[in-house]
Order: structure tokens, then C-alpha cells, then sequence
């Protein structure tokens, strides 16, 4: 601009060729002049980068009339620098500055400072630049010569955006905060019922060992040994919660039998006999009621079927006989031999060892057994030394897990 030459009306503003009366509009830009103004925020700060000293105060001088808050530097590191100190809500920078171009100081705004507005500035005969800059996270394209309503127009559209972009940030965290806050409380609610389902196994396998007194704690003895001969097989987590519960139930028919015939010092009649094992259907039909001991309940009704038949009541074989089942018959041979009976004291765990091993095949499952002996024999004593320990059933099947300690039985 000359020095005598009086200084045009805002929108007809020339800097370095850059405000004119000819419009050369970007298509956000066309857009926005159909629609009313929208009004800019007084306490929006603009930072202007250009290395041309009077580009950059002419620019702000017509953004300041505005109401924008306008800084400006000349260099691409200088912007950093300021940025650092003084936050921006907005900047418009030239594509063509010397050193530190504004493709890479929009690469290191959207690094540092996501939330910052960026509109580029390039010429006429460089579209394609600012449209490699929108790609690259430039929020609009300014061509020059530039107009000032439309560097206006385009700065309000680009705040706008980030001001809704910011909203949906905030109602995301507030959304994520309010399902962490419903996630707690649905797991409070979950070790609430977990725990009636403890509570309602403990009840029940109270009932079971006050109505059988002669065999206390052999339920919670069989449920451990099974435990570990599953774990030996490498079954899963359910599948342990599954065997564990059956097996602590597995008796529970026997409510339902006359004291004549649970408690008889005595050899059973053959009518008493077929009478007693009715208790796993009469079990399983009790159990199978309940919907978290479901799956269990096959465990229940399938406890005295043998691998080659020869079990009641259906006489399965083989693999017709559930995994848990199959395992149970294994561990409840174990405690049965060496645990006191009315007929018998206990035995040794050498007997119990030498009769699994010699009807490995025949009643009970090799692949079972083989899991069985794979364990220390350490392992099985350890167990049946805690039959005097508290009767409560292992706090861990509430949550699944299969790790125990001894003591919890």
C-alpha cells in the first residue's frame, strides 16, 4: 500500500493481495454466507502466523474489530513458543512460512493441543494444499486473496465445531463415568445374590450332614477331592463350580428317605435297597428346581452310575456318564474307604490307591484315574485331615475361583 493511499473499508482490505472486493470463496465458506451469521464468541483468542509483519496486522486488526482476541507471530517456531504460555482458541496461519511450514505446525498443534481451531491460508493457485491440509486436521481452507467476511465466517463455523466436539467429549466422559458408577453397583447387587446362593448351599448341606450323622463332612471332602482331580484334567473355572456344587449336594436325596433305612446298622433288604438309590432321582428332581444348580443337578442324579454300566439308575457307560460324574466316582471311592463307617473304621489311603488303580477301566473312567495319580499322594491325607474344620461351605464359589486353602474345609 502506497503511503499517501487512505486504507479501504473492512472487506475491501488488501494484505499482501490477500483481502479484495473479488470473492473467491472455499465451499464451507459458500456455505456458511447462506445461512444467517452466527456470532462470534467475545473471548475467542486468535493467533495469526505469518511471516509478513503487515499481513499479520492488518488481519488482526480486522479480526479485533470483530471481537476477537488476536496475537500474531511470524514464525512457525515463535507460535509454538507462545502457545506454551498463552492458550489459543484459534489460529490462522500460512501455508508458505520459511523453517517450520504450516503443514508441520498444524501436525504439532493437533499433537499438543487437539481442541485448537486451525484455519489455513494458501493461494489461489494452490487449492490442493489446503485441501491436503484438511485432510491432515485443518479445520477449513482460506484461499487468497483473502475477504474478511469470510476469514469471519469461517473462524466462527471452525469454533463452533470445536465447541460441540468439546460437548461431546465432556457427555462421553460423563457417560463413561455413569456406566463405571452402574457397573459398581451391578456388581454389589451380583455378591448380594451370590452370596444367598452361598448361604442356600450351606443350608442345604447343613440339612444333609444333621440327617446323616455318621458320614459329617463327607460332602465337603468329595467336593475338594473332585476339585483337584479336575484341575488335574484341566477342565474349566465353570466347569469346577459346576462339579464343586454338585458334589456337595450329591447326596441330598437322602432327606427324603425313612430314618429305617438311611440310619440301618444293617444289610439293606433288596427292597430297601432299590428304595435307597431312588435318592439321586429324588435329588435330582429337588435341585434341578433351582436355577443357579442346574447344571449340577446332572452331577446329583448321575453320582452312582459306573464307567462300564454296572450303576444305577440307568446304567450309563462310558461317556454317556457327565465329566463331573465321572470324576465324583473316583473321589467319593477315596473317602468312602478311608473314612469311619458304622460298619468299619477307616482304611488306609494305600487301600483306597491299590482298589482305583485295579478298577481303573471297569468302574471308573482311565483318564480320570490317570489325573488322580498324576497328583501327589501327599495331597489326599492333607485333605481328609481337615474333616473336623468348620462345615462352612468355600467362600470362593461364590466367585468361581478354585484356588482354596485346606483350612476352608
Amino acid at each position: 500500500m502506497a503511503p499517501n493511499e487512505v486504507c479501504p473499508p473492512a472487506g475491501k482490505l488488501e494484505i499482501r493481495g490477500m483481502l479484495t472486493t473479488d470473492k473467491v470463496l472455499t465451499p464451507a465458506a459458500e456455505a456458511l454466507t447462506a445461512q444467517a451469521p452466527i456470532k462470534p464468541s467475545p473471548t475467542a483468542r486468535v493467533l495469526i502466523v505469518d511471516d509478513e509483519p503487515a499481513a499479520c496486522k492488518l488481519l488482526a486488526l480486522v479480526l479485533s474489530e470483530a471481537d476477537f482476541d488476536c496475537k500474531t507471530v511470524l514464525s512457525g517456531a515463535e507460535a509454538l513458543r507462545l502457545l506454551e504460555k498463552d492458550n489459543r482458541d484459534a489460529i490462522v496461519c500460512d501455508l508458505n512460512l520459511p523453517g517450520m511450514n504450516g503443514m508441520e505446525l498444524l501436525a504439532e498443534v493437533r499433537r499438543r493441543s487437539p481442541q485448537v481451531a486451525f484455519l489455513v491460508a494458501t493461494g489461489l493457485d494452490d487449492v490442493r494444499a489446503g485441501i491436503l491440509a484438511m485432510k491432515s486436521g485443518a479445520d477449513d481452507y482460506l484461499v487468497k486473496p483473502l475477504q474478511s467476511e469470510m476469514v469471519i465466517a469461517s473462524l466462527n463455523r471452525a469454533l463452533q465445531k470445536k465447541r460441540l466436539e468439546q460437548e461431546v467429549e465432556g457427555y462421553r466422559l460423563h457417560l463413561e463415568e455413569m456406566v463405571a458408577e452402574r457397573t459398581q453397583q451391578i456388581a454389589a447387587a451380583l455378591k448380594l445374590v451370590e452370596r444367598s446362593y452361598e448361604d442356600t448351599l450351606e443350608a442345604l448341606g447343613a440339612a444333609i450332614d444333621l440327617r446323616d450323622a455318621a458320614t459329617e463332612g463327607h460332602s465337603r471332602r468329595v467336593c475338594r477331592f473332585a476339585l483337584e482331580i479336575a484341575k488335574a484334567m484341566g477342565l474349566s473355572e465353570t466347569q469346577h463350580k459346576t462339579i464343586a456344587m454338585g458334589a456337595y449336594l450329591h447326596d441330598i436325596g437322602k432327606l427324603a428317605l425313612p430314618d429305617g433305612i438311611l440310619l440301618k446298622p444293617g444289610p439293606l433288604t433288596l427292597e430297601e435297597r432299590l428304595f435307597m438309590q431312588q435318592h439321586v432321582q429324588t435329588g435330582y428332581d429337588l435341585v434341578k428346581q433351582i436355577p443357579f444348580l442346574a447344571d449340577a443337578s446332572e452331577l446329583v442324579r448321575t453320582h452312582h452310575e459306573r464307567y462300564d454300566g454296572s450303576g444305577y439308575l440307568r446304567g450309563l457307560k462310558a461317556e454317556q456318564i457327565p465329566i463331573g460324574a465321572r470324576i465324583f466316582g473316583v473321589a467319593d471311592t477315596l473317602d468312602a474307604i478311608t473314612s469311619d463307617r458304622p460298619y468299619r473304621s477307616a482304611l488306609p489311603f494305600e487301600v483306597a490307591f491299590r482298589i482305583i488303580h485295579t478298577e481303573s477301566g471297569r468302574l471308573y473312567d482311565p483318564q480320570v484315574t490317570a489325573a488322580f495319580f498324576s497328583l501327589p499322594k501327599e495331597t489326599w491325607p492333607a485333605i481328609a485331615g481337615m474333616r473336623h474344620q468348620a462345615a462352612s461351605l468355600p467362600s470362593w464359589l461364590r466367585s468361581g475361583g478354585v484356588a482354596v486353602p485346606l483350612a476352608s474345609f
